[in-house]
């Protein structure tokens, strides 16, 4: 009803009634002025996170002017090759998917901002002719249960924006998390199949090499094999590393948000060199429980489902109560004024069956969070220990194994130099050095998946997912030149 009419029937109410409406309807605009919505959408606590746990900054892009800055940074960045962190920025400045996640917010605060608003008020008119007699009725009502209850469904819908507050900022980090994963695994993949590129070539000298030697009679047929066997590995190899390749910075692409000429970004020859020590992170289960927020926002559902229990026991008979004031106008009588009550009467349901969903839910969100709070214990410290162990593992390969393989590699030059051994035993050793390299290479790069793993289940649950094999079965290529 608009504002003239309603100012109109109240002239028409009495003074006593006039004065009881007026203040119901001065506290309705006090009430709806205090329900509305924030300037930032709920987004200043996602764009925090990204700045006190990434160091990296995120926007929720709602205007042209805004989506033209996050291209020219983009564009900025694709310039020079890639870092990890520049993959990272990327990616939450660029992925349509975490765009498109940002406006929960915006359902979620609507929500929040309906629930502080007063339900409108119910207007009837109606005009009746009996002969001569003419009958006006006019109703104005008013929902007071909804009313009463807009303290409690405020409340709610607050913790509820609020929960999403954290699922946004999960999505968020976990965005971050992958694309940190995806881009260690696309340097690899780059730095594997230019590996594989030089033993294909030493490969093909050998083959070639052998197939003269055979055709010379210099070259049993045995031995001839074998080195078409490693050839034959090797160019095999090198397929499985170029599809490794291919899937690997695809997937980068894709997190990143990259299309048309952005595709043919640059990232650096090799991975990064791990650091000289490992971190020691102490109390690490009670930091993951302080921080994480999959726990904090299943604790935050558990207070409202209880909350909530509270408030279907408050209400389990009361389904509708309206209360309305009524003004009826005869032609040949007196106005007729009053008010009327609308109760639903519990005759059939007395509410039992709303309680008693309330107390399921609830206690089904209690042992979900202790399941949470468990599982987030349980993968913290599988993670950190994934992260010392790879630690270990990749720190061998560089100290011990790859020098170990290279100072063999230089006595075989030198007993080739001095004419004590053949030049087929000097590829056979240089064979040798394969399976070690491209486990140094995948060690390294276990190694950083499992720090941004570790990273990530101190913030939220992690993916945990195993590092994809390359597929290079480096056992075969050294028993093929033997």
């Amino acid at each position: 009803m608009k504002v003239a009419h309603l100012t109109n029937y109240l002239q028409s109410v009495p003074t006593k009634g006039r004065l009881r409406l007026t203040g119901m309807a001065l506290i309705s605009l006090v009430l709806s002025g205090c329900a509305s919505f924030s300037a930032d959408g709920g987004f200043s606590s996602v764009e925090q996170v990204a700045q006190d746990r990434l160091g990296k900054d995120v926007t929720w892009q709602r205007s042209d002017s805004e989506q033209n800055t996050a291209a020219r940074r983009v564009k900025e960045l694709l310039g020079a090759p890639l870092t990890v962190d520049d993959a990272v920025q990327i990616a939450l400045l660029n992925n349509r998917g975490l765009q498109a996640s940002f406006y929960e917010l915006g359902i979620a605060e609507s929500d929040f901002v309906q629930a502080g608003r007063l339900p409108n008020p119910g207007f009837s008119f109606s005009r009746t002719r009996q002969g001569a007699e003419v009958e006006v009725d006019r109703s104005l009502s008013f929902n007071i249960a909804r009313l009463f209850m807009m303290p409690y469904t405020r409340q709610m819908e607050q913790r509820r924006f609020e929960q999403t507050k954290r699922e946004v900022t999960m999505q968020m980090l976990s965005l971050a998390a992958e694309t940190r994963k995806t881009y260690y695994l696309a340097v690899a993949a780059d730095q594997t199949l230019l590996y594989m590129r030089q033993v294909k070539k030493a490969a093909d000298a050998g083959a070639e090499l052998a197939r003269r030697l055979a055709q010379a009679g210099n070259y049993n047929k045995l031995q001839q094999a074998r080195e078409q066997g490693f050839y034959a590995d090797a160019s095999l190899n090198l397929a499985r590393a170029q599809q490794a390749q291919i899937r690997s910075r695809e997937k980068l692409t894709r997190l990143m948000g990259l299309w048309g000429m952005q595709t043919t970004f640059s990232l650096p020859l090799r991975l990064p060199d791990l650091p000289k020590t490992p971190d020691d992170i102490a109390n690490i289960e009670q930091l993951a429980m302080t921080q994480r927020l999959d726990v904090q926002a299943a604790r935050l559902g558990t207070e409202q489902l209880a909350r909530n229990l509270g408030l279907n026991k408050a209400t389990r008979l009361i389904n509708v109560l309206e209360l309305g004031a009524i003004r009826n106008t005869f032609i040949s009588q007196p106005v007729q004024h009053g008010y009327s009550v609308t109760l639903e009467l519990p005759l059939f349901d007395w509410g039992g069956t709303k309680v008693a969903k309330a107390e399921a839910l609830y206690m089904q969100a209690v042992n979900r969070t202790a399941e949470i709070a468990v599982n987030a214990r349980s993968e913290v410290r599988q993670a950190y220990l994934a992260y010392r162990s790879n630690y270990d593992i990749a720190r061998q390969y560089q100290d011990e194994i790859v020098p170990l393989k290279k100072r063999i590699s230089e006595e075989n030059q030198l007993r080739y130099n001095g004419m004590l051994i053949g030049v087929f035993d000097l590829l056979a050793d240089a064979r040798s050095q394969i399976a070690s390299v491209n486990s140094a290479i995948e060690a390294s790069r276990d190694f950083w998946i499992a720090q941004a793993d570790l990273e990530m289940s101190l913030l939220g649950r992690p993916t945990m997912s195993a590092a994809p094999s390359t597929d290079m079965p480096g056992g075969e290529t050294v028993s093929a030149g033997h």
